[in-house]
């Protein structure tokens, strides 16, 4: 048995008896074959909550500060997230960007899931803020579908991302599959990358229903 699963086993009906998740077009996932899930990111508790909803292990990136702690605590933590699918990246230093990009590409032509946050990092206020460009790369890059989703209520259970999650209703919405072939070679138009991004991200604000700002969430944080 994998780690995932005995995660499942042991925390899945914990977590389904206190979030009630609702999983909406899980079947627009498909089977087999790399897959780019893109979505919106409103609180730490989402990246624990999507591995336990689907059938597929999902990779993806987070701070390797989850992963380098000391003593029990520290190597618990470790293990559950590496046990999820968490990748561990420095992103502070200067190609923490490229670091990351390069991690889903491996990720993606292993034929895997990789699931990313296009706004780069949690929403400061529940809206939905203009996404980054890795996304639309990664996909021009490597020819995976990118299916948007959307976590609904989640910043409901967790407000603000820090302390311990309350007992609530989650639902994990998917939209249909993506494809970006008619941009084949140009991963380098910023133009492109612009136009990928946005419709990505019009795909998870209809998912979502959020108020969309066309600006970054990490100068929104900053203002």
């Amino acid at each position: 048995m994998s780690r995932l699963a005995i995660i499942k086993a042991v925390l899945g009906p914990v977590m389904r008896l206190m979030f009630r998740p609702r999983v909406e077009g899980a079947e627009n996932i498909p089977g087999d074959g790399p897959v780019i899930l893109a979505g919106n990111h409103l609180t730490f508790i989402d990246s624990m909550i999507m591995p336990i909803c689907l059938d597929r292990q999902v990779f993806f990136i987070g701070k390797d500060e989850y992963v380098t702690g000391k003593g029990i605590k520290g190597r618990a933590m470790a293990w559950f997230f590496t046990s999820v699918g968490m990748i561990p990246v420095d992103r502070d230093g200067g190609r923490g960007g490229v670091a990351a990009l390069m991690t889903g590409r491996r990720v993606l032509e292993e034929g895997k899931i990789f699931s990313i946050y296009p706004e780069g990092t949690r929403s400061p206020d529940g809206r939905l803020y203009r996404g980054r460009t890795g996304i639309a790369r990664l996909t021009l890059m490597t020819g995976a579908p990118v299916v948007p989703f959307a976590m609904i209520g989640t910043d409901k259970i967790q407000p603000g991302g820090a302390g311990l999650p309350r007992p609530g209703k989650v639902t994990v919405r998917f939209g249909e599959p993506m494809e970006f072939s008619r941009y084949d070679g140009m991963d380098r138009d910023r133009y492109v990358l612009r136009a990928v991004t946005d419709s990505v991200m019009a795909e998870v604000m209809r998912l979502s229903g959020q108020e969309y700002v066309d600006m970054y969430a990490t100068k929104a944080k900053a203002a």
